[in-house]
C-alpha cells in the first residue's frame, strides 16, 4: 500500500493494487488541491500502467468539498493519459448529496477516454446493483468485475 501526504503531513490518497481481483484500489481524504489531484492521478496510473491491470475502484466518500478546480485537467490531460496507460474501466464510489458527488456527476457526463460509473455504494458480488447507480448507466464494467 502507498500513501500520499500533504505539505502538513496529512494523508489524502492510499492505494495499493489488488492482485486478487485485478485492479487498483484508491481511497480519497479530506479537502483536495489541483495539486493533491495531479500527483495522487498520476501514482494510480503508474501502479495501473506497472500492474497490466485495465480497472480501478475509486473510492471518494472520504472528501471533503468538491473538487471542480481540477476538471478541466482531470478530463482533458489525465483522462487520455489514463486510458494510454491501460485504463478501462473506473469506478468511483462517492457520498449521494455531498459536493463531492457534484464533481464526480460532472466527470462522469463529461468523461469519453475510459468507461466510468459513479456509485453510492460498493458490493463486492454486484458491481452496482440498479439501485446503487447515481446516473443512468451509459458506461459499464467488464463482466468479471461483477462477479
Amino acid at each position: 500500500m502507498q500513501e500520499l501526504k500533504s505539505p502538513t503531513n496529512r494523508v489524502y490518497l492510499t492505494l495499493d493494487t489488488d492482485h486478487v481481483n485485478r485492479w487498483v484500489t484508491v481511497n480519497w481524504q479530506g479537502y483536495l488541491t489541483k495539486e493533491s489531484i495531479q500527483a495522487g492521478a498520476a501514482a494510480y496510473t503508474q501502479a495501473l500502467a506497472k500492474s497490466g491491470y485495465s480497472c480501478v475502484l475509486n473510492d471518494t466518500r472520504k472528501v471533503l468539498g468538491p473538487w471542480d478546480h481540477s476538471m478541466d485537467w482531470v478530463i482533458n490531460i489525465w483522462a487520455p493519459q489514463a486510458a494510454a496507460a491501460g485504463l478501462q474501466y473506473f469506478a468511483m464510489i462517492t457520498t449521494p448529496d455531498s459536493l463531492a458527488e457534484g464533481s464526480a456527476s460532472a466527470f462522469y457526463a463529461q468523461l469519453t477516454a475510459f468507461q466510468a460509473k459513479v456509485l453510492a455504494t460498493w458490493k463486492r458480488r454486484r458491481y452496482g446493483s440498479a439501485s446503487t447507480r447515481r446516473q443512468p448507466l451509459r458506461r459499464s464494467l467488464p463482466p468479471s468485475a461483477q462477479s
